[in-house]
């Protein structure tokens, strides 16, 4: 049962808040092991959020639409993070994206009321859970800043410095749109980069 081991889980909680390994090992034993095929939705838009995610391997986007129905990325996310549209979460309320897996994953997840549960017996998952907000907030946050202050190709440059794999792993015209380009930008900007 190699893909049930909880280890990679219960590591990235004590990366997140250093805690003994018994009680990180006492959380990560609470989240339930699933497997989300590629093209997959993990979340759906207008749908209650039930769960949180951690996940492991692969690649999932959250998406939207605008006003002219075009598709648009708003995050890529990448193994060793959680997935949430936090908000929608934490309100039990509607989401308010799509979050697709990009390739095949592997995933651990906790509703809604086992997350609840440990917040109110747990300080250590209080604060695990206060630095999983404010660490996202500070992505969400850089990121808005990022499209408003920096060119095309600064923001392509950071995401290749900071993550070169995901263009091992996500279609281009994906990451155009998180970039916010139209392919034929990125194309340009990918040899324009390439020659320097």
């Amino acid at each position: 049962m190699d893909h049930m081991n909880i280890q990679h889980l219960q590591q990235y909680i004590m990366t997140i808040l250093p805690m003994s390994p018994d009680k990180a090992k006492f959380f990560a034993e609470q989240f339930e092991y699933i497997e989300l095929d590629k093209d997959a939705l993990l979340i759906q838009e207008n749908k209650k959020c039930k769960y949180t995610f951690y996940l492991e391997e692969g690649y999932i986007r959250s998406l939207t639409y605008d006003s002219m129905g075009n598709e648009v990325t708003t995050n890529i996310f990448s193994s060793n993070c959680f997935v949430n549209d936090f908000l929608a979460f934490f309100k039990q309320a509607p989401a308010n994206e799509n979050y697709q897996a990009l390739t095949n994953c592997k995933i651990w997840r906790m509703d809604f009321e086992t997350v609840q549960n440990n917040f109110h017996s747990h300080l250590e998952f209080r604060e695990f859970g206060r630095l999983m907000l404010v660490t996202n907030y500070a992505i969400l946050h850089e990121r808005m800043l990022g499209m408003i202050k920096n060119t095309a190709e600064q923001r392509y440059s950071k995401l290749l410095e900071k993550h070169p794999a995901i263009f091992q792993n996500v279609p281009l015209k994906i990451i155009a749109s998180y970039l916010g380009v139209t392919d034929t930008s990125l194309s340009r900007i990918r040899k324009e980069v390439a020659q320097k």
